[in-house]
């Protein structure tokens, strides 16, 4: 294993230490918690957004707290959800009295986690809800989840519900713009490379020279079939239709899209996938409003892109433009 660590069992408290020195204008830790707010926690009257989940996905999830996306990051151990402690702190310590919303990506120990959080944190008469996000299109069920997972199309509902709560909507306004959003995105990825989790010391999964896999999940799970290595061309156009085959965008609608690399794609690769991706919608009559190509959602060090098309309307678009500005969204 070649990883630039120190101990193994160490590296998410290390990696979120090094955050907060990085960006002490946007976040501070929570005592005893690998646990990230923004820097002026709480802010009285607004709806509070906290998300998490397990570490390894950098940027996700603290990246995105600050104006505009989340009020909290709850990080767990490198693909293991956080427990419900840090969770329950977290909510504490963003809530400025008018509840807090739970953005939890479909894994059955995420769910579990944030529910009894939530719990916790009813008894101590804060209002909480949340939403679970299901963009994957590749598998319905893994070894992670009971239904669709929670992948990148997940850093849409940061990015929309957290605009949302920055007009001082409700708890209950800003879920309704959460759900539509998880409602009208999907994304599906697939993988050229395996990735190494520092606590076992070895590939999660193996591909062969010229194999890749197809609808891999974020932390290795099994995706739809391995296929021997095609084109990026190929490989959008399979991603892309899968895509459109559930989200029935019909010719003249408008859409976001991401293409979002795992950690160990180019920028160069991602942006030709993001050209056949245009290619495709346009030839399909749909109108990309926005386009977002980068690392947004990453595994380890893998190899391989997702992509995550999100169907808009006027209020989506307004709050896509809105301002943001964390460690790692900026649209000032």
């Amino acid at each position: 294993m070649k990883k630039l660590i120190n101990q193994p069992e160490n590296v998410v408290e290390e990696m979120i230490e090094g955050i907060v020195l990085a960006h002490p204008e946007y976040v501070r830790k929570l005592k005893e918690f690998n646990v990230l707010v923004r820097k002026n926690s709480p802010i009285t009257g607004k709806v509070a957004l906290v998300s998490g989940g397990g570490s390894g996905h950098e940027p996700s999830h603290g990246g995105y707290v600050g104006k505009g996306m989340l009020d909290g990051a709850v990080a767990g151990d490198v693909f293991t959800s956080p427990t419900p402690d840090p969770i329950y702190e977290a909510i504490k310590a963003v809530d400025g009295g008018a509840g807090v919303l739970l953005i939890v990506k479909n894994y059955t120990g995420d769910i579990m986690n944030f529910e009894m959080a939530k719990e916790m944190a009813e008894m101590e008469l804060i209002k909480v809800d949340y939403v679970v996000v299901n963009d994957d299109v590749a598998v319905e069920n893994s070894t992670y989840t009971a239904g669709r997972r929670g992948i990148a199309g997940t850093v849409f509902v940061h990015k929309i519900a957290g605009a949302k709560a920055e007009t001082g909507a409700t708890l209950e306004e800003v879920k309704e713009t959460a759900q539509k959003v998880i409602d009208n995105v999907r994304s599906m990825g697939m993988a050229l490379t395996p990735c190494i989790v520092p606590a076992a010391g070895k590939a999660n999964f193996t591909l062969g020279e010229n194999e890749m896999e197809i609808g891999m999940g974020i932390h290795g799970e099994p995706g739809t079939h391995k296929d021997t290595l095609k084109t990026a061309d190929e490989v959008t156009e399979h991603l892309v239709c899968k895509i459109l085959e559930d989200l029935k965008l019909k010719d003249g609608e408008e859409v976001a899209v991401m293409v979002n690399g795992l950690a160990s794609t180019p920028l160069m690769e991602l942006y030709i996938v993001n050209k056949k991706v245009n290619e495709i919608l346009w030839e399909k009559g749909i109108k990309v409003y926005k386009t977002l190509v980068g690392e947004f959602m990453t595994s380890l060090e893998m190899a391989g892109c997702s992509v995550s098309i999100l169907k808009l309307d006027k209020e989506l678009k307004t709050l896509l433009d809105a301002t943001a500005d964390t460690p790692a969204f900026k649209s000032l």
